[in-house]
């Protein structure tokens, strides 16, 4: 009987395109049905998935600069843990595991984007401080505002628009769980992978063994085209970014890395050959090396990663501007729904009753009360003008944000958040400076303010993709949107945590740790508040490139971000990418090559997950005072480099060799 019913769940052949003229989609759950959804079950395996992806989504932001999406491993586990248990009809209670867990991803973008600045800005700036308290009220805050802000827009997004937007990741997390549903057994290369990936990056982290970068100074040559033609080659040979990069998919990944190496094979040796015995330090007074005496770090570090942030700050406008009839579109049905009875909740079908508007509208209001509040006491120091300005700024600019961050994942998958954040932070330096609050004072308000914008549109970003899968697989979207906030509270916590013990242990402003949009962040606030000239010429630049590309029809953003990325972390992505391309193509049978696609996926998860987990777990070693690393004498070697490259190679057919089928 039980196979009967598994047998049964299958998504409708109207899922993923749209719908013809009176056509109506029916999830695989009955919107006339009942089914176990919230319980002690689902709320705890929840918050436990949120505990452990947020610490390992902190680490692997920390470290390369980009934010795996846990909704897929933890769908993933979800479904192992629910089969192995032989729990029935467990998929609603899937979703709401995923929901509740998903949230690690969403509050660490937010979260890792700004506040570690603050530890960066410190070094410099050692007034600055920011307690545990403020980030967590910053990351928990701007969650709770996404949360609200985008429920209003759930129906145009996932209902009204149903097989007009791709929703990548949505199709592939619902996929996972409809196979788990139908008694696939998904969790044993997962889980091999991640003991795989785990183990590989544990002896990186914590032995160092090999080194954790191949670059082309390993050999003379390439240390001469280093140091005279300022060119250089870097490959992160790390198992999670591998996965990253076969998730991300290669042609997202070339955009990125397209970026990455007209920054570091163009910009870069073209300022040294054009400035190359001039100092330029119109907006650093601290330079006073020219431009062909630097390392093409140090001048990536000074001008060209300038380029990236205005080319990321462009693509955040242009996706305003695009989305702007979205916004309208979206306004005008939430308020059509206030508007309505009161009792409208009554009549609607399950699968489409949202947390009542009135409710929305009151939680909206307190939340940005609470946020008021803890701005005036906590952030500007008692000042009302700064406070009010403060939340207006955050207010606006979150909702407007909340469209673009859900249409980027709609379409993409991939949220802009990085992009308008600092776009957040520009204005909101320039306004607040203008208001009279300035300096270190102003620094760490900015950042506490682009911290709650930035987990706002994260949150809303992410939140999309929760609602997408819910609908086509028919769960209760109040219930998805109610226990979000849990785990937004959760993840907040979380997240500041690990990222406390990985500042002690490491340090941000040290470089073991990249934290590359932070260090983006902390560059960008530093002078606007100082009154030192910012480098708008440098802005302009990348602004300019970002119109031209968006013109073409290639995603500026992508670009923009390999712009700023180092390029040792967008290489990867590429490996992964071609993988990916490699493993989906190689058959002329489509069945097969789709079998291991999905496959890959699984695999890909376990290194991210693996990796990250791991990378933690060698933190908190280190936090401890347990030293067992030999990387300081044998990472000087470049035979480490070259042991690196034999592993990566290793790793990269055992990826391969895992993803075969029978």
């Amino acid at each position: 009987m039980q196979e009967k019913e598994q047998n049964k769940v299958q998504l409708p052949d109207n899922a993923f395109r749209e719908l013809k003229p009176g056509e109506t989609y029916n999830p695989i759950m009955s919107p006339d049905k009942v089914y176990p959804e919230v319980n002690a079950w689902s709320v705890t395996w929840g918050i436990i998935m949120a505990m452990v992806f947020s610490a390992a989504a902190a680490y692997l932001g920390l470290k390369v600069g980009q934010v795996f999406e846990a909704a897929i491993p933890i769908a993933i586990i979800a479904v192992g843990v629910s089969t192995a248990t032989k729990r029935s009809k467990a998929l609603g209670e899937n979703v709401i595991i995923q929901g509740i867990g998903a949230c690690s991803g969403a509050v660490v973008a937010g979260a890792i984007f700004t506040l570690p600045a603050i530890y960066i800005l410190e070094a410099k700036y050692p007034e600055m401080t920011a307690s545990f308290l403020k980030m967590f009220l910053a990351s928990a805050l701007g969650g709770v505002l996404g949360i609200l802000f985008l429920i209003p827009f759930r129906k145009y997004f996932v209902s009204d628009m149903h097989g007009k937007y791709p929703f990548p990741e949505a199709t592939a997390t619902t996929q996972v769980l409809v196979s788990g549903a139908k008694g696939g057994d998904q969790a044993k290369p997962l889980l091999m992978a991640g003991i795989v990936g785990g183990l590989y990056d544990f002896i990186v982290s914590t032995f160092g063994w090999w080194n954790e970068n191949f670059t082309s100074r390993v050999i003379g040559l390439g240390q001469d085209l280093a140091d005279k033609a300022k060119l250089v080659f870097k490959v992160n040979t790390g198992a999670a970014v591998l996965g990253l990069g076969y998730i991300v998919g290669l042609k997202y990944a070339l955009y990125i890395c397209f970026g990455s190496l007209a920054v570091w094979w163009l910009i870069v040796p073209g300022m040294s050959i054009i400035f190359h015995d001039q100092v330029l330090n119109l907006w650093d007074p601290s330079i006073h090396t020219t431009v062909g005496m630097m390392s093409p770090e140090d001048i990536f570090k000074s001008y060209a990663r300038s380029i990236g942030i205005g080319g990321i700050a462009m693509a955040g406008v242009i996706g305003i501007v695009k989305s702007w009839g979205i916004i309208k579109s979206a306004v005008g049905l939430a308020s059509r729904e206030l508007k309505g009875k009161g009792d409208a909740t009554l009549k609607v079908k399950r699968t489409q009753r949202d947390i009542p508007f009135k409710v929305i509208a009151i939680g909206s209001i307190v939340t940005l009360l609470v946020t008021f509040v803890f701005f005036l006491t906590g952030v500007m120091q008692g000042n009302l003008l700064f406070a009010v300005v403060g939340i207006l700024l955050v207010a606006v600019i979150a909702f407007l944000f909340t469209t673009v961050a859900a249409n980027a994942i709609a379409i993409v998958g991939s949220n802009p958040v990085s992009g308008m954040t600092l776009m957040t932070l520009i204005l909101a330096s320039v306004v607040m400076v203008a208001v009279g609050l300035r300096g270190s004072a102003g620094m760490l308000a900015a950042l506490i303010m682009g911290g709650v914008v930035c987990t706002a549109l994260s949150m809303a970003g992410s939140f999309i993709t929760d609602l997408k899968i819910g609908y086509w697989l028919g769960t209760t979207p109040a219930k998805q949107e109610t226990w979000k906030f849990l785990g937004t509270i959760v993840s907040a916590a979380t997240v500041v945590g690990v990222m406390i013990v990985l500042n002690k242990t490491y340090g941000f402003a040290s470089g073991k740790l990249a934290a590359p949009q932070a260090n983006a962040m902390a560059a960008v606030i530093d002078p606007l508040m100082n009154g030192v000239g910012a480098p708008w010429v440098l802005y302009g630049i990348g602004a300019l490139i970002a119109i031209v590309l968006d013109r073409c029809h290639i995603p500026a953003l992508a670009f923009a971000l390999g712009m700023f990325i180092p390029l040792e972390l967008n290489v990867p992505l590429v490996v992964g990418g071609a993988i990916n391309w490699f493993i989906t193509t190689r058959s002329k049978d489509a069945e097969v090559n789709k079998a291991r696609g999905e496959k890959g996926t699984l695999i890909a998860s376990g290194f991210i997950a693996g990796g990250a987990l791991m990378g933690v777990v060698s933190a908190l070693l280190k936090f401890g005072g347990i030293e067992l690393s030999i990387a300081d004498q044998w990472w000087a070697n470049p035979l480490s480099e070259m042991t690196s490259l034999l592993a990566y190679v290793c790793l990269i057919a055992y990826f391969i060799r895992a993803t075969r089928v029978k």
